[in-house]
């Protein structure tokens, strides 16, 4: 049936904002950036794992009514869609260390937990993203 998961959805409210944090700062590379008329096809991915995409997309038609829209950017921004996603590192305050020097704000420090250690910050619109070195 199902081998793996390609491409994740992540709603963004700017691509060229969204390229700028996850490409500039958190060190994806871009996979793919077409336009396709309706909207702009925009996917990045870890260097480890280019198989894996994030497409950020910004919330519209064709998928969603601008009314709809509107709603899913607004709780977009007020960070209620839950976590956008969870990366691994081999050390997490190393790593919280590099990405607060690059201007990432986060809203939890480095936390022993019994999984590993964690940290969380969140991409400029909002998005959760929790960084994890497991145990």
């Amino acid at each position: 049936m199902f081998t793996r998961v390609a491409i994740h959805s992540v709603p963004v409210l700017d691509q060229q904002e969204a390229l700028d944090f996850y490409v500039g700062k958190l060190g994806f590379e871009v996979a793919a950036d077409v336009d396709l008329g309706f909207m702009r096809w925009l996917t990045v991915a870890l260097p480890s794992e280019p198989e894996r995409e994030l497409l950020l997309e910004v919330p519209g038609p064709p998928a969603l009514s601008d009314e709809v829209a509107t709603q899913v950017r607004d709780l977009v921004t007020k960070g209620a869609l839950g976590v956008a996603a969870i990366l691994h590192t081999d050390d997490c305050q190393q790593t919280y260390e590099t990405l607060s020097a690059r201007g990432v704000e986060f809203t939890e420090e480095p936390t022993q937990r019994p999984y590993g250690i964690d940290c969380a910050l969140r991409d400029p619109f909002g998005n959760h993203i929790r960084i994890t070195q497991p145990a």
